[in-house]
């Protein structure tokens, strides 16, 4: 006669199977694959959004909550430590961290005044003059880093554009760190140069 699993057995042995599995998407994730982040987001999405919507009250904030929390793993899935914390407790606790921000910044918040004041309120966005000059700037811009020599020109686009520092620069390239400086100062040279010109 088959031996019964004890009551409870399978429910165990069935979260400790999902908690594996959810340790091997982020990590998985930590390593850049996006099927990965989708799997992820299937198994802990319900979860998240109940836990943002307990705090919030609101369904689009809460919705809105657990979009930047994927991007948060996203970003940090790296960080997670299956030995620390269970990989769901560590997704919950990113979702309440956020749907908590996102309490106190609506509570910071000033109350909205009547519609009536609306033509009272300035208009922020630039006008079309201040719109085309920027565009004309750009453009000399562009212009200007074209007539850098490529070593130069990369290296500016990457630190002032992507945020590189001088040292990922260097290793990026395989210079010496006082290499890329050089470029990099010589190339802000012949740029300054060209758009006083």
């Amino acid at each position: 006669m088959a031996r019964e699993a004890p009551i409870g057995f399978d429910a165990a042995t069935d979260a400790a199977r999902e908690r594996a599995r959810l340790a091997a998407s982020l990590a998985a994730v930590a390593a850049g694959d996006r099927a990965a982040l989708a799997e992820v987001y299937r198994r802990s999405a319900a979860k998240l959004f109940g836990v943002c919507l307990r705090i919030l009250g609101e369904r689009s904030e809460a919705e809105d909550v657990v979009q930047e929390v994927y991007l948060t793993v996203w970003q940090r899935a790296a960080g997670f430590d299956p030995r620390r914390a269970s990989p769901m407790t560590w997704l919950i606790t990113i979702a309440r961290n956020r749907a908590i921000d996102r309490l106190r910044a609506r509570r910071a918040r000033p109350p909205a005044a009547p519609v009536e004041a609306a033509e009272l309120v300035d208009d922020p966005a630039a006008s079309a003059l201040e719109r085309l000059e920027d565009e004309d700037e750009r453009r000399r811009l562009e212009h200007c880093l074209g007539t850098l020599d490529e070593e130069p020109r990369r290296a500016i686009r990457t630190a002032f554009f992507a945020g590189a520092t001088y040292e990922e620069l260097a290793a990026a390239r395989g210079v010496p760190l006082g290499t890329m400086k050089s470029w990099i100062r010589r190339g802000l040279l012949k740029l300054r140069a060209c758009l006083e010109s």
